[in-house]
């Protein structure tokens, strides 16, 4: 990129003089020196004269082909899933990719010009609704990054002058608790995290912390331990207060469970991976974002609408945008102002593909795939359900040994195990079933965990 930048080294430091500084060094000093890098490459230091690392020089493009294929070979590409601790391991029919793959869906980017993005703007329409058909909300945004964004963007939603405290179960995934935490960083809002008891939130612990201050309760349905919250009380709890009631879900559950505006929520977000978006290392994912009319000027990012045309012709547009922060930046709540446009796609492609009865069918495979693994399991000596609550497609156990080892040993079969948990869960695993495990799948695993508990 350093040759990309259309201005010369000359350029450059009249630019830096021009703000006070002396070289790009000291513009980003007030960075901590962690976060920048320090090594140096191949590109001499009199090209770039005002940088503390250089760029290595250009390499053709089957090099570069070769280069990407050995670090591809790292990939493993395991048989058998049974990890899901928020991306899961669903069948994805070959028409989603097929359609989505295509040029003109590929290569589009925000469509500011209405006049020449209908194509585009009515697939994230399309989306928007499918989204609120799942969740029962009434007005969906165009998506976000990720699961965990989308749940500090909605929390922040919820927060107003004299209500500045944001209450997180502690039976929420710990990425989404870290992500809240990242974005009210620096500002004036206070975070709880209720606990937990036995697997669930904590609904009498729950009562005495939701107070007058209170801008808003959030709760993951099913919870990172795979059990099913009681959601109704907890919504009880939080509008008894008067404050906001946000639940992040697991879109495929919304199949057979009920949806958040069932239990009173005022704001349904979560990680949209599920619907039709492979495993990948990283991404990328989508978040869903979703909330009742009268949240939606609240609601952050792109919203798509549907509206005529002078002619009287059904025509899409980007509305709402005033209260976008590209419009009005110093009331904004969100500083969000992109989405995730080919992955939202992808999810109503799916949704699509796959209808009502075919995703309550997934749903209902995933669930008792599940209980099936886990009757078998607590066959073993030293396996058994660490919670007796209902669970959907996950759940934890105890381990007999090492969990990492049992991992470890798993992937000599290419079978990746359960999710090894940390902190006061320790010692434990979270395993996970999908519609994609066979019993036969099930029966192997449980044989080679006995081979590995003889050995």
């Amino acid at each position: 990129m350093g040759t990309y930048v259309p201005n010369t080294r000359e350029e450059q430091q009249e630019m830096l003089k021009a703000i006070g500084y002396s070289s790009i060094d000291e513009l980003f000093s007030p960075l901590p020196k962690e976060v920048l890098l320090q090594k140096e490459v191949l590109l001499p230091k009199e090209e770039l004269p005002n940088r503390s690392f250089h760029i290595p020089e250009g390499i053709s493009e089957y090099e570069v082909r070769s280069k990407m294929t050995k670090i591809s070979e790292k990939n493993i590409v395991f048989k058998s899933i049974f990890r899901g601790f928020g991306a899961y391991n669903h069948y994805i029919p070959a028409i989603v990719k097929q359609v989505t793959s295509k040029e003109e869906f590929i290569t589009a980017y925000t469509p500011y010009q209405a006049e020449i993005s209908q194509g585009i703007l009515q697939s994230i329409f399309e989306y928007q609704t499918m989204i609120c058909e799942l969740t029962g909300m009434d007005v969906s945004n165009a998506s976000v990054y990720d699961g965990e964004t989308a749940a500090a963007e909605a929390v922040l939603m919820c927060v107003e002058k004299k209500r500045k405290k944001i209450i997180i179960s502690e039976t929420a995934n710990p990425e989404i608790i870290e992500t809240i935490r990242t974005y009210c960083n620096g500002l004036d809002v206070q975070i709880v995290i209720a606990p937990g008891k036995e697997g669930k939130t904590d609904c009498e612990v729950l009562k005495t912390l939701v107070d007058q201050e209170t801008s808003c309760v959030l709760l993951q349905q099913p919870n990172y331990l795979g059990q099913i919250e009681d959601a109704e009380e907890v919504g009880k709890i939080a509008k008894g207060k008067d404050a906001k009631y946000v639940m992040s879900c697991n879109p495929i559950s919304l199949g057979i469970l009920k949806t958040p505006a069932e239990y009173g929520a005022d704001i349904a977000v979560g990680e949209g991976q599920p619907l039709g978006l492979p495993l990948s290392f990283g991404g990328p994912y989508l978040g869903f974002m979703a909330a009742t009319e009268k949240m939606m000027r609240k609601l952050p990012g792109r919203i798509v609408g549907e509206t005529k045309d002078s002619e009287g012709r059904r025509a899409y547009v980007l509305t709402l945008q005033a209260r976008e922060q590209h419009i009005r930046r110093e009331k904004a709540s969100s500083n969000i102002c992109s989405n995730q446009a080919l992955c939202a796609m992808t999810a109503a492609v799916y949704l699509s593909t796959m209808g009502k009865q075919g995703l309550e069918k997934a749903a209902t495979l995933s669930m008792s795939k599940a209980h099936y693994l886990a009757n078998r399991l607590c066959e073993l000596e030293g396996f058994d359900l660490v919670y007796s609550g209902a669970y959907f497609n996950e759940f934890v156990t105890t381990c007999n040994g090492n969990p990492d080892h049992l991992m470890k040993q798993l992937e000599e079969h290419c079978i990746l195990g359960g999710y090894p948990l940390a902190g006061k869960q320790a010692g434990n695993i979270l395993w996970c079933a999908t519609e994609m495990n066979t019993k036969e799948e099930i029966d192997e695993l449980i044989h080679i965990i006995k081979e590995v508990a003889k050995a």
